[in-house]
């Protein structure tokens, strides 16, 4: 859909909830849910190829095509030539068909994303803090969405999806560890935040965890395609991760499968101790500050760092010695394809934090153990905004993951 199509924004498709029957407006949904899926996760599938993916016929998946393009959700790409037989039309996702608002929570800062139909962020507002507050907090959800929208068109404030929100469970947990008066962090015991949020916004509203959230992210716009089975860590001011198997997102019994922060680790000098008081954003805080160094521009912007000198080197050594330890103890469990690593940091930094890890596990014994490529992350340091704000398109317009390992090759 071009510039032209303003005007005509497509309708939000109806949630539906999976534990329903299959009447024939529930197999419609689910079909032309298929479809997009499948065109998303391959950049863009032509109908025969979406048919031989799928398993449905040919008559319909051109009727499922003609509805999308109707809907202005699907685009026509140009036609590929010097093949046998007639051209191929690929078809692709209208980036501007959904749009999505996704939001950050972390512990020294938030961002709040407005995201494209196909993981491109179109407008962003952050901010920094000491530690996170919920007056303040919805104060920024408040005056940085009314900064965005005030760049829209109405159309595009039509197309709005919903709203995602990718935030630590128990915010209240670990403040001494962040310098957080615990009084005060208590108060988030008592905050329904996804309630909150939906009171101040016009929209659906969405919660996952952060690190979840940013393990969905490298499922569907990084890596998640070329590994169906990967261990995912996010180092932000705590270490967090997930677990994809299957090409789906597995988050356990209580949602919380993949949290690797509590993990056991040997620290340098000897002493066990949880994998998140090592690699954590929040320790490189703390050696800076030793130092004498203003650690402030860690959280200004992730992809602006400096080279703080040898406290990030110690940092990266003492991290990556950990996470050593932490791949190979779930690789020792789960026969992972890769362990995928990315950060709130910028690339140069995640480069030599995984070179290091690698090093670091060629140290220890790996008698029995499969190890898993061991990868640099694809999304980057918005990776846990980007997942919230896909949040609201899967729950409206996409498939969950666990389809997609069924399609035919």
């Amino acid at each position: 859909m071009g510039e032209n199509a303003e005007a005509a924004p497509a309708v939000p498709a109806e949630i539906l909830d999976p534990s329903g029957g299959a009447n024939q407006t529930r197999v419609r949904a689910y079909n032309e849910r298929l479809v997009m899926t499948l065109v998303r996760r391959h950049g863009g599938l032509s109908k025969a190829e979406i048919a031989r993916r799928s398993g449905l016929s040919a008559q319909t998946v051109t009727v499922i095509i003609r509805e999308l393009e109707a809907e202005g959700l699907i685009l026509r790409g140009a036609p590929l030539r010097g093949r046998v037989g007639q051209p191929s039309t690929p078809m692709h996702l209208n980036p501007d068909a959904v749009l999505s608002l996704g939001l950050k929570i972390g512990r020294r800062s938030a961002e709040l994303v407005l995201m494209d139909f196909v993981g491109t962020i179109r407008r962003q507002a952050r901010a920094t803090f000491a530690y996170p507050m919920p007056g303040p907090l919805l104060a920024f959800v408040e005056t940085g969405l009314a900064e965005i929208e005030a760049t829209l068109s109405p159309a595009e404030r039509a197309r709005i999806a919903g709203f995602g929100v990718a935030a630590p469970f128990d915010l209240w947990s670990w403040a001494p560890e962040v310098g957080a008066p615990q009084a005060e962090m208590d108060l988030w015991r008592d905050v329904d935040l996804q309630a909150e949020i939906a009171r101040r916004v016009p929209w659906p509203v969405v919660l996952q965890n952060d690190a979840t959230s940013a393990c969905a992210a490298e499922l569907v716009f990084g890596l998640g395609p070329q590994y169906p089975d990967f261990l995912y860590v996010f180092i932000g001011s705590f270490v967090g991760g997930g677990v994809v198997l299957n090409s789906a997102l597995f988050t356990g019994r209580t949602g919380t499968a993949g949290a690797i922060g509590s993990l056991p680790v040997q620290g340098r000098d000897g002493r066990t101790v949880q994998l998140l008081k090592i690699a954590s954003i929040f320790r490189l805080e703390n050696l800076l500050r030793a130092d004498g160094i203003d650690p402030k521009p860690l959280w200004y912007s992730p992809d602006d760092w400096v080279d703080f000198g040898r406290p990030l080197d110690l940092w990266i050594e003492d991290t990556a010695a950990a996470l050593a330890q932490a791949v190979v103890a779930a690789a020792s469990l789960i026969d992972f394809a890769a362990a995928i690593v990315d950060g709130g940091f910028p690339g140069w930094v995640r480069e030599r934090i995984v070179a290091a890890t690698r090093a670091a596990v060629d140290r220890l014994d790996l008698q029995g153990v499969l190890l898993p490529e061991i990868l640099e992350g694809a999304v980057g340091s918005r990776a846990r905004s980007i997942g919230g704000a896909s949040l609201p398109l899967f729950s409206r317009y996409l498939l969950d993951q666990n389809v997609l390992f069924k399609e035919r090759d």
